[in-house]
């Protein structure tokens, strides 16, 4: 017995001293990142303070400044892409990526990039991925696709915002299959849909039709790139069991505009039960055809909750006759319904 015991307490110890060892080793590896990611914050400060006046040139298309550029060694140049890859992070705009685009080329970055996103640190796979990008380098989309299911964030998004930035048809069928990813952010996953746009409807239209479970997502990406063709899908989906799905396809409907039955559908909706599907109706009636019927339905919702309430007075704002008319009746009350309506008709005499 005395034995076992013993045998029981070097156990222990040893299991011990292991989660002691893996504890440490895990403080260490934060360590070394964290002191890694100083590191490189400097560097790029330092790089910031000596190069951006000469980048912000370069993307004026000051050739000189771009020439000045593509004359350092590889590892400031790594530096350079890095400070003007980032602001794409949250800038879209096409002709800054365009711009960046043609100054981070002449910096001759394509024979590294490889390199880089094979890297075991994932700021360098984040670059190659923008990089790749940005210099249009279609032949690398296997390796962009592969990084969608990488294990960071950051470069995920990257790998996302790669495809968005090439704009190859060929990518636009991984970008819709991963509108369900939800490892990638839900904005970078939209922004991608916003960089297609309706080269996106028909897909959409043709994969939801046998994928019913992810209509949300549908009809949220629809909300962003759809038209009229899709006016009829989405007709069909307010009447989804649904709550969440039901007020996604009135928010696309607001999107792709309504007719005549969308129209009717959308004011039998603002007698849903539930709020979100009410306020994505009278969200979807704004600029409806100044119908009577119409405005008076969504007169009766200006005492709703407030986020139905507000977009019923934006829609009757935008019916200059007959809304008008239901914001006026209303005007003259004391309370938080009559302060809207006077804020919407005061609304429409100053744009007058």
């Amino acid at each position: 017995m005395i034995d076992l015991i013993f045998g029981f307490e070097r156990l222990a110890l040893w299991a011990v001293a292991v989660g002691t060892g893996l504890a440490i080793t895990l403080t260490l590896s934060i360590v070394v990142e964290r002191i890694a990611l100083a590191i490189r914050e400097a560097q790029l400060r330092r790089a910031e303070r000596r190069y951006g006046p000469l980048i912000a040139r370069a993307l004026d298309g000051d050739q000189r400044a771009v020439r000045e550029l593509a004359a350092n060694p590889l590892r400031v140049r790594l530096r350079i892409a890095r400070l003007m890859v980032g602001p794409l992070i949250a800038d879209r705009d096409p002709r800054h990526i365009a711009a960046t685009g043609a100054v981070v080329g002449a910096l001759s970055l394509a024979p590294t990039v490889d390199r880089l996103l094979e890297s075991r640190l994932w700021w360098r796979r984040t670059l190659a991925l923008r990089s790749v990008g940005l210099l249009q380098a279609k032949n690398r989309i296997p390796a962009v696709v592969a990084a969608l299911e990488d294990a960071h964030p950051e470069v995920r998004d990257a790998a996302l915002d790669s495809l968005a930035d090439m704009h190859d048809p060929v990518a636009l069928p991984v970008i819709v299959v991963h509108l369900h990813n939800a490892s990638l952010r839900r904005g970078r996953r939209a922004a991608a849909i916003a960089a297609y746009g309706s080269e996106c409807e028909d897909l959409l239209l043709g994969l939801s039709s046998v994928d019913g479970e992810h209509r949300l997502n549908y009809a949220r990406a629809l909300a962003i790139c759809g038209t009229e063709r899709s006016r009829s899908t989405l007709g069909e989906w307010t009447r989804d069991a649904r709550a969440d799905v039901r007020a996604a396809a009135f928010e696309a409907l607001s999107h792709v505009g309504l007719d005549a039955l969308s129209a009717s559908l959308a004011v039998e909706a603002l007698e849903s039960g539930d709020t979100d599907v009410r306020a994505m109706a009278a969200e979807a009636l704004h600029h409806w055809n100044d119908d009577a019927d119409a405005a008076r339905h969504l007169g009766q919702h200006l005492d709703d909750t407030w986020p139905v309430a507000v977009r019923a007075a934006r829609s009757l704002q935008s019916m200059p006759r007959s809304g008008t008319a239901q914001l006026r009746a209303r005007a003259d009350r004391p309370d938080l319904t009559g302060i809207l309506a006077r804020q919407m008709l005061w609304e429409i005499e100053i744009r007058r």
